[in-house]
Parts: C-alpha cells; sequence; structure tokens
C-alpha cells in the first residue's frame, strides 16, 4: 500500500487539536477523518475500517478504553493510543485491551507521525511476509500460523490481539534464542526502545497464560534477567 492511501481515523474531542494534527498529517501525504463523539467513533471504526485509528483517551460519551474494548475483535487495524503523560497505569490498560502503541500528550506532531507510519510499515510488512512465504510452527499442542495470523492451544483458537501475534511470531520463530527488550522493539515497532517502555512486558504477561504457560512460574517464555525473553520450545512440546 502507498503511502499516499493511508488512511486514518483521529478520535479526538478537542476540536483544535484534533484539525491542528489532521493538517500536519495531510501534508505529508497520509488522507485523515476526525471524529469527536466518543459513542459514534466505535460504529466509524467498524464501518469505515480505516488503516489506523487515532484514539484518544478521554472523549465526551465513551472514554478510548471502551470504544478499544468494543471494536477490537472487529477491527484488527492498529490503534494508536493518546494518554495523559503522567499516568501510566491507562497506558498498560490500553495495552492490555488491545491498544497497539500509545503517544503521550501533549502530542508532538513529528512524533506522532512517525509512530503511525512505523505501524504502518509493519502491518505491511507482516501482510506481505505472509503473502509471500507464509508458515506454521508447531510445538506440541501450540501453533502459530503467520499467514492467517492465528494461533491455537490443543485445537481451540488463541484471541490475541495484532500486536500480541506479532511478538509471539517473533518469539516462536526465534526458539532458544533470547530476544533483549531492545531487539523486540525496535522489531516490532520500527523505533529504538528508551528504556521506560513497558508495553513489551504487558504483552508477555498477557500471552503466557492465552500458550498455556504458568505466570507465576513461566516455562515456555522465560525471563532472563537483565537480558530479555526467551522461547523454549521444548517446554511447549510437552505440554498436555
Amino acid at each position: 500500500m502507498d503511502q499516499e492511501s493511508w488512511n486514518i481515523l483521529i478520535v479526538e474531542d478537542d476540536q483544535r487539536l484534533a484539525e491542528l494534527t489532521r493538517e500536519y498529517l495531510e501534508s505529508n501525504g497520509l488522507q485523515v477523518s476526525i471524529e469527536a463523539d466518543g459513542a459514534q467513533a466505535a460504529e466509524r471504526i467498524i464501518d469505515e475500517r480505516p488503516d489506523l485509528v487515532v484514539l484518544d483517551l478521554m472523549l465526551p460519551g465513551e472514554d478510548g478504553l471502551s470504544i478499544c474494548r468494543k471494536v477490537r475483535d472487529r477491527y484488527d487495524g492498529p490503534i494508536l493510543m493518546l494518554t495523559a503523560r503522567a499516568d501510566d497505569l491507562d497506558q498498560v490498560l490500553g495495552l492490555e485491551i488491545g491498544a497497539d502503541d500509545y503517544v503521550c500528550k501533549p502530542v508532538r506532531p513529528r512524533l506522532l507521525l512517525a509512530r503511525i507510519r512505523a505501524l504502518l510499515r509493519r502491518r505491511e510488512g507482516v501482510e506481505a511476509a505472509a503473502a509471500t512465504g507464509s508458515k506454521r510452527l508447531k510445538y506440541g499442542p501450540l501453533v502459530v500460523d503467520n499467514a492467517l495470523r492465528e494461533a491455537w492451544l490443543r485445537g481451540e483458537g488463541i484471541e490475541l490481539t495484532g500486536a500480541e501475534f506479532d511478538l509471539l511470531w517473533l518469539l516462536t520463530s526465534n526458539p532458544g534464542r533470547i530476544m533483549s527488550r531492545e531487539h523486540i522493539f525496535t522489531e516490532l515497532r520500527g523505533i529504538e526502545y528508551d528504556g521506560q517502555d513497558r508495553s513489551i512486558d504487558v504483552r508477555i504477561s498477557r500471552i503466557r497464560p492465552k500458550i498455556g504457560d504458568d505466570p507465576e512460574h513461566p516455562r515456555l517464555i522465560k525471563t532472563v534477567r537483565g537480558k530479555g525473553y526467551l522461547f523454549v520450545s521444548e517446554a511447549a512440546e510437552a505440554l498436555q
């Protein structure tokens, strides 16, 4: 997909901020629509299926977390959440219910543009890889399919957000290799790790129980202190 055809929906009730953001993004080749009413946002996201949604957390009618939760199983595009700078809890909650990334307010237009491009290019890369070299990994009862972007445990489908699937695929396609947070962050988000972002840790904690791992004493996705994460294929093969 050419960048000129990328369609962005901004869900933001601050009209001046939304218009300024639209002007900046459109001046950089994106197509942008705005929705100010949280109560209408979910319906527009599902009906219009934009390539990416920029979703403000605080909205009239319905807040961003509720909207994200409502659309996540019916909209598979990236969701970039706007959060208050100091509210780490909101950032974690957003990631837990399916947001792909977040940017703290006040928003710096160049940073927002960079994050949008990184998310969309990652999505393009995943789709291209699936089209040209589909691959399915099987470790005992755990199956991960990169073409279908789906995973199963003992034949039952695993509910994963797009970002969770990308992380699971990265780990399972590199069994026995310690993946540093820096490497994971760069691979999945296209930007350098700042040393503070918790999104990778949040997603790991959500993925573990979904694939039959013990969150308290993980054996499939192990934390290697000071180094990163390790997928242990032998442990997955031994799952009953």
